[in-house]
């Protein structure tokens, strides 16, 4: 079962195309259960970031906008890579892992050039990263350098080897996990490398009964089928970016949320400002947009609401917010802030 492509869309009605893309998006979700016990906003937020449109700028490609990156936080054993890979076989995409550590170099994810001794030539031997989705494990495990060499790929949806830049394919989506707890052995991400996140979702554990039924199950039993392609992503995206409309005053409120986390005294609580270095970028904007569409779609909705956007902003901004070293002393996270500050925005 495929979407009707963009341009056919004019001709089918809203409701029926509507519903048609909700059942896809439906039957996704519930192949992803068949494995992934509990952990339902988790799923629900990979979806989002899957089908969100954001937008990007490059000269290689005539695509203009990708899928939002996502970075995974939790402890480990709590099904962070399981239910990459499952999502993955779930679009039956071209998924790629890639295991960062200390000693791994940009080669290692991008590619090289090789020299050919039978033409005298060289040729570029491509890297793990031209797939669909991209696994990058443990990726605070890597050093900067190599944490660098994503930096191209997520934001332009391109890489340059040599004098040679490839654009890569659409859906191009990057999933990252890290371990919050680890203190030897890793890099924290620079600002540069958070802001191409979409979100970062902390993965928590599951409930007791989830537990005991993630004992009951045998996963070895379990066989996904494939519920859409790699093109029916890329066609949904486009299809919720279109016909999910949001007015002038959800701008604004996206951009006074924003404005806020810079300036708190604006919006009245300048007790905020000592527990902020660092607050969210323009490019932001453009993803709780993005996002916040997709968001009023899984709820049944072609117009967003405040609420959709208050939903997914924590998980949009947390990893944006940089934090005093006072707000790090006293334990004051990036959420309490945003949730402090979301009550005092005034809501359109």
């Amino acid at each position: 079962m495929s979407l009707p492509n963009t341009a056919a869309l004019s001709n089918v009605p809203n409701e029926l195309a509507v519903e048609h893309a909700a059942g896809l998006i439906a039957a996704l979700e519930s192949e992803i259960g068949k494995v992934i016990v509990g952990q339902h906003v988790l799923v629900r937020r990979l979806l989002t970031g899957l089908f969100a449109a954001i937008p990007y700028a490059t000269t290689r490609s005539d695509a203009r906008e990708g899928c939002g990156h996502i970075l995974l936080e939790g402890v480990p054993g709590v099904a962070k890579t399981l239910t990459a890979t499952t999502l993955a076989h779930a679009i039956s995409a071209r998924f790629q892992r890639i295991q960062l550590t200390p000693d791994l170099l940009p080669a290692d994810i991008l590619g090289t050039r090789i020299y050919d001794a039978r033409t005298a030539t060289f040729r570029i031997e491509q890297g793990p990263i031209f797939t669909n989705i991209l696994l990058a494990d443990e990726i605070n495990r890597a050093t900067p350098k190599t944490q660098s060499a994503l930096l191209e790929a997520m934001q332009e949806r391109q890489v340059t080897l040599a004098d040679t830049t490839f654009p890569l394919d659409d859906p191009f989506w990057v999933l990252a996990t890290q371990n919050p707890v680890e203190q030897e052995g890793v890099y924290t991400l620079p600002e540069a490398q958070l802001d191409r996140f979409s979100m970062m979702l902390r993965v928590a554990y599951p409930s007791a009964a989830e537990e005991v039924e993630m004992l009951h199950a045998r996963l070895t039993d379990q066989t996904i089928v494939p519920r859409v392609s790699p093109a029916d992503v890329a066609r949904l995206r486009g299809f919720i970016r279109d016909i999910v409309h949001v007015d002038g005053k959800i701008l604004e409120y996206i951009v006074r949320i924003g404005r806020a986390t810079r300036a708190p005294a604006d919006v009245g609580r300048p007790d905020l400002s000592e527990l902020i270095v660092l607050g969210v970028s323009p490019r932001s904007y453009q993803h709780v947009l993005a996002l916040a569409r997709v968001t009023a779609f899984l709820h049944g909705r072609t117009y967003v609401l405040p609420q959709d956007v208050k939903e997914i902003y924590a998980d949009t901004a947390r990893h944006r917010l940089a934090r005093s070293i006072r707000a790090q002393a006293e334990n004051i996270g990036a959420d309490h802030i945003l949730q402090e500050l979301l009550l005092v925005v005034p809501i359109p």
